[in-house]
C-alpha cells in the first residue's frame, strides 16, 4: 500500500472540496434504507487497506481476468462502482448488460455501461464478489484514479441508470459484501513517509483499531444531509458554543472541515484565526496554538474532541499551500450558507482519522469511537 498526494497546491484541494460541498447540497430526500439485521458481531470481517492520497482514500482492485488491477476512489457519498478512468477494462469474463449509467460529481463525471464480473478487493480471497454489476466509462472526466468505489447509501444510485425508472438502482457493493449493510472505516493523521494509513471493514468493524465502545447515532431526517451518512452535531470550543445542534454530513472526500458561514466565524473569533490571503486558511501564532482548546463535537449521547494538534493542518505539507515551515494553518473552512440550510458542518479526512467510523445501512446509523491516532500530536 503507497500513499498518492492526490493535489500539486491548495487550489485543487479548496475547488475539488467547493465542487463536492455544491453536489452534496443538492439533493432532496428520498429512497428508503434497509432495517433489521443481524448484529454484526455475528458476521465475519472482511476488511481490506487503503492507500491513502490525502483527499482522495484509494482501494486496489482486480476484476475478471484483466490483467489491470484497478485503484479506485473509496467514495462515501456514491452508491456506484465503476473502472475505466484511468486503465481500460479489458477483462474477457464480463457480461455487458447494454444499460447506460451516468453519474456526475460536480468535480468529475462518467458516463458509460453496466457490466457484471468478478470483482476481488486487494488480495483477500473474501473480498471476491462473482457477478458483481459495476459501470465501466466510455468517457470520463475529474477523476484522478482508474474510477470510484461506492459505499454510499443504496438510494445514491437513483436516477443514475439512463431509461429507467429513477427509483431503480444496482446493488452496492455493501450488498454484495457485507450482511449487515455495514462498513468501518479507519484513517489515522498524516506521517511523513508514512504508508500504512487506513483500512476499509465490511460487513462490521474491525475492533484491533479502535477502542470500544462504538457509539451510534441515527442519520439525520433533515434535508439534503437525510440523503447521505447524515447526523445531526453540536459543536464547541471550549465552554463556547461554535454551532448549534443541527445536521450536516460525515464525508470521506472533503480535506477539510467545514461548518457553516456564522459557525466558522465563531470558531475564527474564538481561535483568532487570521485570514492568510495566499491560502485562504486560517493563522495563527505559536502563542496561540498553546492556547487553543479541543473542539468538541456533540453527537448523540457522546462528545468526540479534537486535539489542538488535530485542528491544524500537517507543517510537513506546509510547502504545497505557500506556507513557511512552522507556520500553523487551521483545516476549518466556511460553507457558502448560513445555520440552517440542512447542510452546516462537514466532518471530512481531519474528523475521520482521529475517530473510527461505521455506516451501518441497515440501521440508518453512523457510528464513532476513539482510536490510538485520536490524541496524536503529528500534525
Amino acid at each position: 500500500m503507497t500513499r498518492r498526494l492526490a493535489f500539486s497546491n491548495l487550489t485543487d484541494l479548496l475547488q475539488r472540496d467547493q465542487a463536492r460541498l455544491a453536489a452534496l447540497g443538492e439533493y432532496s430526500t428520498h429512497g428508503r434504507r434497509d432495517a433489521d439485521a443481524l448484529p454484526n458481531t455475528l458476521v465475519p470481517l472482511k476488511h481490506a487497506d487503503l492507500g491513502d492520497a490525502f483527499s482522495d482514500y484509494t482501494v486496489n482492485v482486480k476484476i475478471g481476468d484483466s490483467p489491470l488491477s484497478y485503484n479506485l476512489i473509496v467514495n462515501s457519498a456514491s452508491a456506484i462502482t465503476w473502472v475505466g478512468a484511468g486503465l481500460p477494462y479489458l477483462s474477457r469474463t464480463g457480461i455487458d448488460t447494454q444499460q447506460p449509467v451516468e453519474v456526475n460529481y460536480r468535480y468529475g463525471s462518467f458516463r458509460g455501461t453496466i457490466f457484471q464480473d468478478e470483482l476481488r478487493i486487494g488480495d483477500m480471497p473474501q473480498l471476491t464478489i462473482p457477478g458483481m454489476q459495476f459501470g465501466v466509462a466510455s468517457t470520463s472526466q475529474g477523476i484522478a484514479a482508474d474510477g470510484v468505489l461506492g459505499i454510499g447509501p443504496r438510494s445514491l444510485g437513483e436516477g443514475t441508470l439512463q431509461n429507467l425508472p429513477g427509483t431503480e438502482t444496482i446493488p452496492t457493493i455493501t450488498d454484495y459484501l457485507a450482511t449487515p449493510h455495514t462498513v468501518g472505516i479507519f484513517f489515522q493523521p498524516l506521517v511523513e513517509n508514512q504508508v500504512d494509513d487506513g483500512e476499509i471493514s465490511f460487513g462490521g468493524s474491525n475492533r484491533k483499531k479502535y477502542y470500544r465502545p462504538v457509539t451510534y447515532t441515527h442519520i439525520t431526517t433533515i434535508a439534503p444531509s437525510s440523503r447521505y451518512w447524515g447526523i445531526n452535531q453540536r459543536i464547541t470550543l471550549g465552554s463556547k458554543e461554535i454551532l448549534s445542534e443541527t445536521a450536516g454530513v460525515v464525508d470521506s472526500g472533503c480535506t477539510f472541515l467545514y461548518l457553516s458561514i456564522d459557525a466558522y466565524e465563531r470558531y475564527q473569533a474564538a481561535t483568532g484565526g487570521i485570514l492568510n490571503p495566499e491560502n485562504g486558511l486560517l493563522q495563527i501564532s505559536i502563542r496561540k496554538y498553546y492556547g487553543l482548546q479541543d473542539l468538541k463535537f456533540h453527537i448523540g449521547t457522546a462528545v468526540y474532541k479534537l486535539v489542538p494538534n488535530a485542528q491544524i493542518w500537517p507543517r510537513f505539507l506546509n510547502y504545497c499551500i505557500n506556507g513557511g515551515k512552522n507556520d500553523i494553518f487551521l483545516i476549518v473552512k466556511a460553507l457558502a450558507t448560513p445555520t440552517g440550510s440542512g447542510l452546516d458542518f462537514v466532518n471530512g479526512y481531519p474528523f475521520l482519522q482521529r475517530f473510527y467510523t461505521v455506516f451501518d445501512g441497515s440501521l440508518a446509523r453512523v457510528g464513532f469511537a476513539r482510536t490510538p491516532h485520536t490524541n496524536d500530536n503529528t500534525n
